[in-house]
Order: C-alpha cells, then structure tokens, then sequence
C-alpha cells in the first residue's frame, strides 16, 4: 500500500430512487476524492420489484444520478463504482445500465475508457443441485432452512456480492463498474480493501457511507458525503453547507437498522462495532476508530434473495364519516368479507383491509375499544389467481362495506360510506421466497466479471 489515505464520495443512499441533490455533489467533486461509490438497491423496496424484474425508481432519475457521477469520476479520471443496479441487481437491470453507460459517454463524446459489470441472479436449477446434493441452504432471520416447495414458489433469485467482484474488476483495469445485487457496504469496502486498508475498517466504512446523508444532521436526504480512511481511522464528513456528521448521526446510522445494533453481517464475515469510538474531528466531521472484522469459519456463505409471484392485485378504497359506522368498524369489515367469501367459496385468494384513522393509527382489524376519529380510510387489497377475479374480489370487498346490515340502523344508511365507483388494478403481489446463504467454494463463483471498451 502506498496511499496513506483514500477519499469516496457517495451521492445518494439509493441511486434512482430520488434524484441526488447537485449542489452539494459538486461541492464533493471539487475536493476531488480518489472514488465515487453508490449503491442502487435495496430489498427495502419490498419483492415485487425484483419478481417481476422492474424497477422501482424512475428512469429518468437514474440516468441522472449516473450521469452525475460519470462525468465527475471521468473528468478526474478516478473510478466510479455501482452496486445493485436498478433497484434490484438483476441481469436486465445491469443491461439498462450499462446501455445508459454507453449512451451518455457517447452523448458527452467522452474518451475511451473500462467499463466492467458482473450479473447475480442465479438458476433455480443451480441451486436445486446444490440441494440435492446434501447442500443445506441456510435460512436467516428466523426463517427455516430453504424447502423444495420454497424454491418452486420462486420466480427469480438474485446473490448478494461481497467484495470480491468489485475487487476483480478493479484488478482488471476498470474505470466504471456496474454490479450486480451487492451487500451495501461492499461497493465502498472494495476499494478500501484493493487500496491495501485493513479490512475492519473498509467495512466500517461501506457501512457509515452506504445511506450517504442519512448520518449527518440535520436530517437531509439526497445530499453527498465523503468518507475518508487511513490505516487508523475513517472519517466521514458532510458536503451539504448545513449539514453536519455529528458523533449522534452517525453513530446512530451506523446502528438503526439492526436487531442487535453492534453487528452486522457482511459477506465472508461479520463487522462488529461493539468497541468503535466516536470523535467530533470538525465541525463537519466525525471520526471513528475501533470495529472489527469477524471472519467467518470455512466456506464463505453468499446471501440469496428470492421473490415469487402470489397473483394479481387491485386496490380499493373507502372514506367512511357516518359515526355509526365507525363505530362498528370490525363488524362492518367482518360484514365485507363475508360477502367475498360467499361469492367465492372454495376459491383462492387473499383480501386485505387496512384501516387509517382510528385513533392515528393505521392497522389490519385490530379491537379498537373507542374510536375518537371522525373519519376513517378504508384501503382494501385483493389478490387473486387472474387479474378478472383479483378485480372482483376487491369490489365486492370495498362495495359491501356501504351495504353493511348493522343493528339499529332504520331505511338507508346514506352518509355511511363514500365507496370509489371502480377499483383500481396494482402491481402483482410477490412475496420474498428467499432470505438465506449458500455455502460456495470460490466467492466469485456466483458471480462472472466481464470488461468492455467504452467510448472514444
């Protein structure tokens, strides 16, 4: 290693999902960091994105994040990096992305330069194999070991990538790389890691620049901060005129999204931030010193993610202000789905409703012993084998809430419920069929890197 220290920029916590703030992007770029680094998924977004193989963040939006970053990065002539391409990583996401790649260098006549990219989604036959073998796929969270039936009941099914395909791409010369499903903190980690920085470290980095501006206060989303590491410390500071990364943002980052704040899983190991230390280095900056890395013991296990298809969706919707009605909220709902399954006795489907107002809470039919609102928010989803049915099934669900026969209620309950005329079609609903690891013999196993020539 010869660089005492390495810069990174990262934009926005979720490339796409909502444009990143210029201003302070450019104030980053004008201190010019050795990297800029973004991931671009998450499984936040719920499993229909990634079973139906769309995005969920506007294209538009996108291709301007991207473009930010590439004229920035080529301009420099330092590398840009891209994890879980288009919300979801999957193998026409990184398609989309590489094109926007080649269309924008081609708009901005930009000089030849490496563009690598690697694919994740893997073959359910491959992991049939695996299984049949003996190979227990591993389920986290609290889920059980992956079933055959699971497995069949998936549509699609994406690997996390570690460190290892960034850290190969960049062996191989690349400016740009777009990646595949990758675990968050592994897009900034790599390049910590190829540079020679102890490995604790780069993941503790990955971890405090993954969501950019979320660990910086006051809270501002879309906005740019750049991590700095050396062999002894990671820094990280905001580029927002207004903004701050305080020892409260980001120790408070770096530990809200996990049942045990002081560990997090990462491919080939865990991050433990039970010893970290946190320091006001500046007014803008935060120091941070102490996590470790915990390798894990033999093989190294690579997440799967896995969504399945459960059927067509429609919405529908009623505003209820009769206070009667609220009143006996439960007993009209209960009402409703009788009237569903009297229709469709025998038959599959799933009908949910989802009540917004009782007492300021939203909620699935929980006993409520008073309800103060004066109006309620009836949201109801239907979910069916054919979008005919899915269709039917939420009118009837939404419509027969208005016709409810409640005791004590003489001739029309007219100001009962205001129900839409039509019910309105959604996305298919998913489900995530998949949140396990697999054991692999080489940690690029699952995960091919190609180079290619772009521009000039």
């Amino acid at each position: 290693m010869s660089k005492k220290q390495i810069r990174i920029l990262c934009p926005n916590g979720h490339l796409g999902f909502a444009p990143t703030k210029e201003e302070s992007f450019w104030i980053g770029a004008e201190t010019k960091p050795d990297y800029y680094c973004c991931d671009s998924g998450s499984d936040d977004i719920g499993p229909t994105p990634l079973g139906a193989d769309k995005c969920a963040s506007h294209y538009e939006w996108q291709k301007h994040d991207l473009e930010l970053m590439l004229l920035a990065s080529r301009k420099q002539g330092v590398p840009m990096i891209i994890g879980s391409a288009g919300d979801t990583g999957t193998n026409s996401r990184v398609d989309m992305f590489v094109e926007i790649i080649k269309d924008l260098a081609k708009k901005h006549n930009l000089p030849k330069f490496k563009l690598a990219y690697f694919y994740s989604e893997v073959d359910k036959e491959y992991i049939k194999q695996k299984m049949d073998q003996g190979i227990v796929i591993e389920g986290l969270d609290g889920r059980s070991n992956l079933s055959y039936e699971d497995l069949e009941k998936t549509d699609r099914i994406v690997a996390v990538a570690g460190v290892h395909p960034f850290i190969k791409a960049l062996d191989m010369g690349a400016d740009i790389i777009i990646g595949g499903r990758s675990s968050d903190c592994a897009i900034f980690a790599a390049p910590a890691i190829w540079e020679g920085f102890p490995e604790n470290l780069s993941y503790y980095l990955g971890k405090v620049l993954e969501c950019a501006s979320f660990c910086a206060e006051p809270y501002g989303a879309k906005e740019s901060v750049i991590g700095t590491i050396t062999n002894e410390d990671v820094k990280v500071t905001a580029m927002h005129p207004n903004q701050r990364c305080t020892v409260a943002s980001v120790a408070g980052h770096a530990m809200y999204e996990r049942s045990n704040p002081f560990y997090e899983y990462v491919a080939g190991g865990m991050l433990d931030m039970t010893n970290c230390v946190y320091e006001q280095y500046d007014e803008k900056t935060c120091r941070i010193t102490g996590p470790k890395f915990i390798p894990t013991e033999g093989k190294i296990k690579v997440k799967l993610e896995g969504s399945g298809k459960v059927g067509e969706r429609y919405i529908g919707i009623a505003g209820i202000r009769d206070p009667y009605t609220i009143k006996n909220i439960d007993k009209v709902i209960e009402w409703a789905r009788s009237q569903v399954e009297e229709r469709f006795a025998g038959k599959k489907y799933e009908l949910y409703y989802r009540i917004f107002g009782k007492n300021g809470v939203m909620g699935d039919l929980e006993p409520v012993k008073e309800i103060r609102s004066h109006e309620l928010c009836v949201v109801v989803e239907g979910i069916a084998p054919t979008k005919e049915m899915a269709e039917e099934v939420t009118m009837i669900g939404t419509r027969q809430i208005f016709y409810a026969r409640l005791p004590e209620v003489k001739g029309t309950a007219g100001t009962a419920a205001f129900v839409v005329d039509e019910v309105l079609p959604a996305s298919p609903a998913y489900i995530w069929t998949m949140n396990h690891v697999i054991p692999v013999d080489d940690p690029l196993e699952l995960f091919k890197v190609e180079l290619i020539e772009v521009g000039g």
